[in-house]
């Protein structure tokens, strides 16, 4: 026996402030022009590469920026969780993208080691100084809300890998009108860039996770379970899922068994706020009647089969 399901639905995000992600846009794109101007009168291709690893993250951003925009659409007849996991596909996306940022890196490292380039030191430490400045700007702007967006995080990593590439600009560009040495950028883009992997990597997996409905990393699905047994009335509990709609919305859904139908206000407001204490904000159970591991197998011995039911 079943009735209604508890929904606890709240469908607004936490919000992903669009006015300072698209101020972090206006900055990157705008100084990405300068960069490359001035890779270019200084002879730099360092400053150049870096223009180009801008360029992708002007990509990522918009992209951040146009789904974090669409995913605030609401809900339809069709879409019933509205455009949110469009924020995590854009999250996957920015992913992958670093890993592409971060292999060019290494493979445009590797080439100056071999040959290095003749570099105007004074003028790459101005534009990599400048660079570190709007980068460190932009990395302040987007600082906090990042951990609680996917598609905000990996626009953050983007901006993070920029201003660990202006350090690394500014520490080369030092380096060289000290002592000459030119292999000094190389070898600090090579030590960046494997940073830049680590935190692709967390942002693809997290992104994977969610897309294929794991249970949220933070959130043991055996405590979920226990914490509903526990509640007086509850006799059994089936049919478990937890799941990540998108960043910050834990959904739940599930079966109890229940001696009576009578009180099941009170059984479903007590398993909300169970589970609600593990962060499961989104609740949907369908409670039953009968005694543990009781179940009706009989199928008619014509017609379609029937529904299992315990």
């Amino acid at each position: 026996m079943t009735v209604a399901p508890c929904v606890h639905l709240d469908r607004r995000p936490a919000a992903i402030r669009l006015g300072r992600l698209g101020l972090v846009f206006g900055l990157t794109f705008v100084f990405m022009v300068v960069e490359a101007v001035g890779g270019w009168l200084a002879g730099s291709l360092a400053l150049l590469a870096d223009a180009g690893h801008m360029l992708t993250d002007v990509g990522a951003l918009g992209l951040t920026l146009a789904t974090a925009w669409i995913a605030r659409r609401p809900a339809d007849h069709t879409l019933t969780y509205g455009y949110l996991r469009w924020e995590i596909l854009a999250a996957l996306v920015n992913g992958a993208l670093l890993f592409g940022v971060a292999a060019m890196i290494v493979v445009e490292a590797i080439g100056r080691l071999q040959a290095p380039p003749e570099i105007r030191g004074g003028l790459m430490l101005g534009v990599a100084g400048a660079g570190l400045l709007v980068n460190a700007t932009a990395l302040f702007l987007l600082h906090g809300d990042h951990r609680h967006h996917l598609n905000l995080r990996g626009a953050y990593l983007h901006i993070l890998g920029d201003l660990l590439g202006s350090v690394a600009a500014v520490v080369a560009a030092v380096v060289i009108l000290l002592t000459g040495w030119t292999l000094a950028d190389p070898i600090i883009s090579i030590a960046l860039s494997l940073l830049i992997l680590v935190g692709a990597w967390r942002l693809v997996r997290e992104s994977v996770d969610v897309l294929l409905e794991a249970v949220p990393r933070h959130i043991s699905l055996s405590e979920v379970e226990s914490r509903m047994r526990a509640i007086d009335g509850v006799r059994e509990v089936h049919d478990l899922h937890v799941w990540t709609v998108t960043s910050g919305m834990v959904a739940m859904s599930g079966h109890a068994v229940v001696p009576a139908l009578d009180a099941h206000p009170a059984v479903l407001e007590r398993i909300r706020r169970a589970v609600g204490e593990l962060g499961v904000g989104h609740v949907t159970v369908q409670l039953e009647t009968g005694r543990e591991g009781d179940c009706d197998d009989t199928q008619p011995t014509e017609g379609p089969p029937r529904p299992h039911h315990c």
